[in-house]
């Protein structure tokens, strides 16, 4: 990294270089009585690194927001934008979200994201069977297939290893639609939502169909409009990965019923679901553990649900078996 003169952007460069050299995934700069604590984020797991008193602290935060092209005057509304920075001759990817508190002020958590950064789906599944029916179910043409886990679970690596496959494995053309793009892929044509710009989820959507893309990856499912044109797009030809805020598989369908998908319309696009939360093993290493629906566990739950009967994959009961719970699970090496 390059010598800085001025004292604050020396200190704020430091605790990023910091932050990354602990392979940590968030700094989150959090007010208090005395001025702001910096913590960083490990696994789901904080760990203090800094301690400034308000003035101080509240120059920092400004510099990152200059960096980010956000507000420095606006600490009444919340704002997210981002910057892009190398370190020990690596690029990496930071996303800035602030967010007011009392007093005017700002409590702003960074996302660090390293560029091109994938795990192979090999890797990313402790046991081979998961990676062989996440492989399968993208090698379909057309459909939809879905992403769910709690926050910070991996769901963006997991669909940034999806389509890394695709387009390594597979051949295929693949663009993705995020809000915001957090991690920059060499292999993806990727487009940022900017609804400023005019550049919203459903407005993206349909300038993507335009562009004959293979696979289509939709950085999150969040509204009805949204919802329907994934379903669309998946009717008319093309793969599309995305991620859902559902609690399991199951919760995915009802959720998509709730944003205005018929049952009809389920059974017709879904491919897979796959639910994932991060385990601790008993070596201390973490991994990602998943529930994946296929098709024609889809077509039971779907079925089951126009009965209004009560659908329990066989992938759910072995997951019940192991007593695994969302967050930070520990489980025996046998």
């Amino acid at each position: 990294m390059e010598t800085i003169e001025n004292p604050i952007e020396k200190t704020c460069f430091q605790l990023l270089e910091k932050a990354i050299q602990s392979d940590a995934t968030d700094i989150h700069f959090v007010p208090t009585a005395e001025g702001y604590d910096v913590t960083i984020r490990k696994h789901a797991l904080f760990s203090k690194i800094g301690q400034f008193p308000q003035t101080l602290g509240g120059r920092l935060i400004s510099f990152y927001k200059f960096l980010s092209s956000l507000d420095i005057s606006e600490q009444r509304r919340p704002q997210s934008g981002s910057f892009h920075r190398s370190f020990s001759d690596q690029n990496f990817s930071f996303r800035v979200s602030t967010i007011p508190s009392i007093h005017l002020r700002e409590s702003v958590a960074i996302r660090i994201q390293k560029h091109d950064k994938v795990v192979p789906l090999h890797q990313l599944c402790i046991n081979p069977e998961w990676s062989k029916q996440l492989s399968e179910a993208i090698a379909n043409k057309q459909g939809l297939f879905l992403v769910t886990g709690p926050t910070g679970s991996g769901k963006t690596t997991t669909l940034y290893s999806l389509t890394s496959h695709c387009v390594a494995e597979l051949e295929r053309h693949v663009i993705s639609l995020e809000d915001p793009v957090e991690n920059n892929h060499s292999h993806l044509l990727q487009i940022q939502v900017n609804e400023r710009s005019g550049i919203t989820y459903s407005a993206g959507l349909k300038a993507i169909l335009r562009h004959s893309p293979d696979v289509i990856m939709i950085g999150e499912i969040r509204d009805a409009e949204t919802a329907k044109i994934a379903v669309e797009a998946a009717l008319t030809g093309h793969l599309v990965l995305s991620t859902i805020h559902a609690k399991d598989p199951i919760g995915c369908l009802y959720r998509l019923l709730d944003l205005g998908i018929h049952l009809e319309e389920l059974r017709q696009t879904i491919i897979a679901i796959s639910a994932q939360r991060l385990i601790t093993k008993a070596t201390g290493d973490t991994a990602a553990v998943f529930e994946i629906l296929n098709e024609s566990a889809i077509e039971e739950a779907t079925g089951a649900i126009a009965k209004g009967q009560r659908f329990t994959s066989s992938e759910e009961k072995k997951i019940d078996k192991q007593q695994m719970i969302y967050g930070k699970v520990r489980v025996n090496a046998e």
